[in-house]
């Protein structure tokens, strides 16, 4: 099982002067889910190196077994200070792909063209791609052979606005991740704010927030058997 994992280079959280970048447990407990199973796992981002993590997701109120497991593993760390630039790698060569979120990837990977172009393949080759919490928003732009969004009558879902509205950035994200998906043609539906939920439709594996994360990583196996 080779599976890859694409993380925002992003770290300005619009003009606040505040940073953003990935969230640690969006990461941590999918990359441990992959990892007990035997996967072989590839970092990208679209800059390579170190990605930016989301202070706030550093926050002890914010760790879990799995970010505890990540800060004394100095191998997952390495790894993650290494990831390889996202136009070098190719659809080709991976079963699945998985976009922790965070609020960096609304601004770069959302309009990244080799994500676009990488998740337009994946999903054409009939392999899963698994977007968690703010990473639904690589959604916006990927199209169908047809023309239509990749989300245009699936089943999804993503951060929600009342979500957004609690963290207090909904005038400072570039665009809200539910109203997009929904203005895409998802079929979009929730849970109460940060319950865990995660929605499969085909090929297509997203989750609400960052409890979704590891059971979208539990989803994405069983998709693949």
């Amino acid at each position: 099982m080779n599976l890859l994992m694409v993380l925002t280079s992003h770290d300005k959280l619009g003009d606040t002067g505040n940073k953003t970048g990935f969230w640690l447990e969006e990461f941590a407990a999918p990359y441990y889910v992959f990892k007990d199973a035997g996967a072989t796992i590839t970092l990208a981002s679209p800059l390579g190196g170190q990605p930016p993590l989301d202070p706030k997701s550093d926050d002890p109120t914010a760790q879990t077994d799995s970010t505890h497991r990540f800060k004394a593993d100095t191998a997952a760390q390495a790894a993650l200070a290494t990831t390889v630039k996202l136009d070098t790698v190719t659809a080709d060569d991976f079963d699945a792909v998985f976009y922790p979120g965070g609020h960096g990837p609304l601004w770069d990977l959302a309009e990244d063209k080799n994500s676009i172009a990488l998740i337009e393949t994946m999903l054409k080759a009939g392999k899963p791609v698994v977007a968690v919490c703010h990473a639904p928003g690589i959604l916006r732009h990927p199209k169908n052979p047809d023309g239509t969004s990749v989300v245009h009558g699936k089943a999804v879902t993503g951060f929600t606005n009342t979500e957004e509205q609690a963290v207090g950035l909904t005038d400072v994200v570039p665009f809200l991740v539910e109203d997009m998906l929904r203005q895409n043609g998802g079929t979009y539906s929730k849970l109460g704010d940060w319950q865990p939920y995660v929605v499969t439709d085909g090929m297509l594996i997203t989750g609400q927030n960052p409890a979704s994360s590891e059971p979208a990583a539990k989803a994405l196996l069983k998709l693949l058997g």
